[in-house]
């Protein structure tokens, strides 16, 4: 396993970031280790729901975890309100940056991250290819 980190500044969106990062570092099956920073808006998918909620607040990552690669990412996070209330879902295009985001990537060699449609769900899933012979 490798490592990479990145640091986020204000008014970057966090999604695409780590989208655009996956792209610039050529990472084939990358995973969140560990991030923390702060939102000015957050856009989370919540659970059997078909739309994702723009909230417009400011708010701490608290965890941010999935997958992330050339072929795409997927990525949970969750998030606190000035009043510690936590709420977390699928991470959307849209999450903006308020201070900063510091976030660790881990990365293998030993596998392939794809997203290809599963028939049963209807969506693009994981597909996990092995690099070792």
């Amino acid at each position: 396993m490798k490592a990479a980190a990145i640091r986020l500044k204000p008014n970057e969106d966090l999604r695409k970031s780590l989208r655009n990062f996956a792209l610039e570092k050529n990472i084939q099956a990358g995973f969140i280790i560990t991030a923390i920073g702060s939102l000015k808006q957050a856009k989370i998918r919540f659970a059997n729901q078909q739309a994702s909620t723009l909230l417009t607040d400011k708010f701490e990552i608290l965890s941010l975890n999935g997958t992330i690669a050339t072929t795409g990412v997927h990525l949970h996070i969750a998030i606190a309100d000035s009043q510690g209330k936590t709420i977390g879902g699928h991470l959307d295009d849209g999450c903006i940056i308020y201070t900063t985001a510091e976030i660790v990537i881990g990365t293998t060699d030993a596998f392939a991250f794809l997203r290809t449609i599963d028939e049963q769900t209807g969506y693009k899933e994981l597909e996990i290819t092995s690099n070792v012979d």
